[in-house]
């Protein structure tokens, strides 16, 4: 199978400090992919080159065989959905606006919403469970409300491709697990790939097809979660002692912090 994102000896550095430092991997269509590294080591930084709002200043990126430098941004868009961490917004927009905001790359400059938008738009909204939320203001959504709306947005983009930067971060467990198998539901049913990077490894462990580890900008580990949540590779990366067992609905591998 030919992947879709093809990455190639990937480095960037903020002044002197290295943050991505020679990074090759292979993303393949319907593939769900999870990143996971100690704070610092460089996920952020690695989803702003996927998606080009970093330009690498050593290696490529590629969407198959075309480097995503020399695509245009609304090309790009539309092959590519991005759901960041917690956007702010200083104006008062629906939830609605937000996610024909989606819809953007598909249009021409300066062009209004058509008929097909809206019903993309409103597609994306029930797949997502938040067609409810359509005329309310962002700023009245709920930590979990507003990352399914930022989702459905990415969704009516119509891309080959998700990325998402901790998508679970300031939600409850609840909210966790349901946007994780909302994420599942659109990687399995609709063949979008999903690259995202979680804080929790447990969920990556759960929900994942590979994952793979960083520290330092570099590769730690590539591989499906039995690959690579296990103590000998996690232990170094995190400075400190786990324990690793299977969890015992999912049976996928699961980490305890062991007390010192």
């Amino acid at each position: 199978m030919e992947a879709i994102i093809k990455v190639r000896d990937l480095r960037f550095a903020y002044g002197d400090k290295k943050v991505i430092d020679g990074v090759s991997f292979d993303i393949f269509p319907r593939e769900f992919v999870s990143i996971i590294g100690p704070n610092g080591s460089g996920k952020t930084t690695l989803l702003k080159l996927l998606h080009g709002s970093l330009p690498p200043q050593a290696g490529t990126v590629c969407l198959g065989e075309t480097p995503i430098s020399k695509m245009r941004k609304r090309a790009l868009a539309r092959k590519i959905g991005v759901v960041s961490q917690q956007p702010r917004f200083h104006f008062e927009i629906t939830a609605l606006e937000l996610v024909l905001m989606g819809r953007s790359p598909h249009k021409a400059l300066l062009a209004f919403e058509g008929k097909e938008d809206f019903e993309i738009a409103h597609e994306a909204m029930v797949l997502t469970g938040v067609e409810d939320f359509k005329d309310r203001n962002l700023f009245t959504l709920s930590g979990g409300e507003f990352q399914r709306v930022m989702v459905a947005r990415a969704l009516a983009q119509k891309p080959q491709i998700m990325l998402l930067d901790e998508p679970t971060s300031y939600l409850d467990i609840k909210h966790q697990i349901g946007l994780c198998r909302l994420l599942k539901t659109m990687n399995r049913d609709h063949g979008i790939a999903i690259v995202s990077v979680f804080h929790d490894i447990n969920l990556a462990s759960d929900f994942s097809d590979r994952i793979i580890v960083m520290k330092d900008g570099k590769i730690r580990g590539v591989g499906t979660p039995d690959e690579v949540i296990t103590k000998e590779l996690l232990e170094p990366v995190y400075d400190c002692r786990i324990y690793v067992d299977k969890n015992p609905v999912a049976g996928t591998p699961r980490i305890t912090v062991a007390g010192e």
